[in-house]
């Protein structure tokens, strides 16, 4: 099943089938997870002229391949703007939740454009692909991911955080216009900012997880995309860190902030 008929699925029934070929780990990649359920809200709100704000997504439990439920519930419509809830159903027991809020453009006399710079990165195709292997999460067969600074995951780093360029892989997805649920799936696929400092593999896994849109989706599917993480704090089993994703022309489309679990 792609990508694309799991949201069609979506359109069209309450219970879906998340398919093979996403797993991170034991459960499914948390990034197809937030798609899934930005995509119902999409459905939900059905409003061309509102574009989304913000979302956050609490990741409860372990989402696992095969049947799920999926419920949405408009908290509150206003004038500009809609704030709804989706929630991910498995084994009678809520496993994901999603909060978002869309909204129309309004007159504002307000205007600050303080965003941060776009790093300078060679092109991706000045840059090696990150290879399959067998110590990697199912789910990276999915996408093109391109470091360009920092080090690897598991690498006994003395420092966090990295960047790079990545996309969906157009051998595994067909290209067509790229919607707010696509990129968050993709925007996901890069770990923790603590990872480089693992000194051997150990899991680490997003417990909440908050994006802020800046400028519109108005992308393809196969177009490339800027990473650049940064780590606040980590101590006691948990990081704090926030990312911030651009698209190929240097526009700053999102930032997001994460609580991250470590078992390191």
């Amino acid at each position: 099943m792609s990508l694309q008929q799991l949201f069609t699925a979506i359109e069209q029934q309450e219970w879906i089938d998340i398919p093979a070929g996403w797993l991170q780990g034991r459960t499914i990649y948390g990034g197809l997870v937030a798609g899934i359920l930005m995509h119902k809200a999409l459905v939900s709100v059905a409003d061309s002229s509102k574009r989304l704000l913000s979302t956050s997504v609490t990741f409860v439990g372990p989402v696992q391949q095969g049947q799920a439920r999926l419920s949405a519930e408009i908290l509150r419509q206003g004038k500009s703007v809609i704030t709804l809830e989706v929630r991910l159903w498995q084994d009678d027991a809520v496993q994901s939740i999603l909060i978002a809020s869309f909204g129309t453009e309004r007159v504002s006399s307000i205007e600050v454009k303080q965003e941060r710079s776009a790093p300078v990165y060679p092109a991706p195709e000045h840059l090696s692909t990150l290879a399959q292997h067998a110590a990697m999460p199912e789910c990276y067969q999915q996408f093109d991911v391109c470091w360009a600074e920092g080090n690897y995951p598991c690498s006994a780093s003395s420092s966090p955080d990295f960047g790079g360029w990545f996309r969906f892989k157009p051998e595994k997805h067909d290209n067509r216009e790229l919607s707010v649920a696509d990129l968050m799936t993709l925007f996901d696929i890069w770990p923790p900012g603590v990872l480089p400092l693992f000194k051997t593999l150990a899991p680490a896994s997003s417990l909440t997880w908050h994006v802020t849109y800046i400028h519109p989706v108005q992308h393809q599917l196969h177009d490339w995309f800027k990473y650049k993480v940064f780590t606040d704090y980590a101590a006691q089993g948990y990081s704090t860190e926030y990312a911030h994703l651009w698209d190929a022309q240097n526009r700053l489309i999102a930032i997001s902030r994460q609580t991250v679990t470590v078992f390191a």
